[in-house]
């Protein structure tokens, strides 16, 4: 069998408001793990607790979500800074 190889060169991933992304999807599931637990003893009783602690995990996860995000992006940012810095200095 042959390897597969790619006719065509993968596009550049899309930048966009990474940190507003991550934010408001850690925001969504905060506010659905808020919404079930009215219903506790009714996901208990289903055996359906799976669904109150997923919610929990997916906002904790995206509170290192967010913490690394913004970290990448002042990285990025700080590494374009040092860019322009050494493009503008005088060549010696």
């Amino acid at each position: 069998m042959a390897k597969w190889t790619p006719k065509h060169e993968a596009p550049e991933p899309l930048e966009g408001p990474v940190v507003a992304t991550i934010t408001g999807g850690t925001i969504v599931w905060f506010v659905l793990f808020l919404v079930q637990i009215p219903f506790y003893n009714w996901f208990a009783d289903r055996d359906l607790m799976w669904w109150v602690w997923t919610c929990l995990a997916g906002s904790g996860l995206g509170l290192i979500g967010i913490w690394y995000v913004r970290k990448r992006d002042r990285a990025i940012k700080r590494a374009k800074a040092a860019e322009r810095a050494s493009a503008e200095s005088p060549q010696n």
